[in-house]
């Protein structure tokens, strides 16, 4: 029994961390994209369970509800508006794509341009760094946020924008004809 007790967590994080990396094979293995996105989800899980086995309880939730949850939710919207049978006979956007790498290259230029000057603040590790808005000591979850949206605001709302894009995107290629 003590054997389990001393050995415990790293069998348990060798376990998941093994699932984890064979999962995320299957992802690029797997032909049928229904089976890969379970794959995914699995992957996703295992490193929620490696979080938690690191102490990181905020940064496990919230594997489990933005990946496991949200961004799973979009990729199944995506699988399941695309047409996979026909997907390769059709060519709605195939004119366009040169024009669409200029104006995508040029955007990309725009963001560099715009906030490579910009100078983020740094991350503060000490226990000064969890202080809340009322000056006590705050826990795990109140202090990530408290930092991610005080501090680390700009870069936030650059992420939302990136996945706002990629949503309009993913339903541009999925509408039917």
């Amino acid at each position: 029994m003590e054997a389990v007790t001393a050995w415990g967590p790293a069998i348990l994080f060798y376990l998941f961390a093994a699932i984890a990396v064979v999962a995320a094979l299957a992802v690029i293995t797997l032909r049928n994209p229904m089976y890969g996105a379970i794959a995914l989800l699995t992957c996703f899980l295992a490193v929620a369970v490696l979080f938690f086995l690191r102490h990181a309880e905020f940064l496990g939730v919230v594997q489990i509800f933005v990946y496991g949850g949200g961004i799973m939710v979009l990729f199944l919207f995506v699988i399941m508006l695309v047409n996979l049978h026909r997907l390769h006979e059709s060519r709605i956007f195939a004119a366009h794509g040169p024009m669409a790498f200029v104006i995508a290259l040029l955007l990309m230029g725009l963001l560099v341009l715009v906030v490579a000057p910009l100078r983020f603040p740094e991350p503060d590790p000490s226990p000064a760094g969890f202080v809340a808005a009322d000056g006590a000591l705050a826990g795990n979850a109140e202090a990530v946020a408290w930092q991610l949206y005080r501090g680390y605001l700009l870069p936030f709302e650059i992420v939302s924008l990136f996945l706002l894009v990629a949503m309009i995107g993913a339903v541009v290629l999925g509408r039917r004809d």
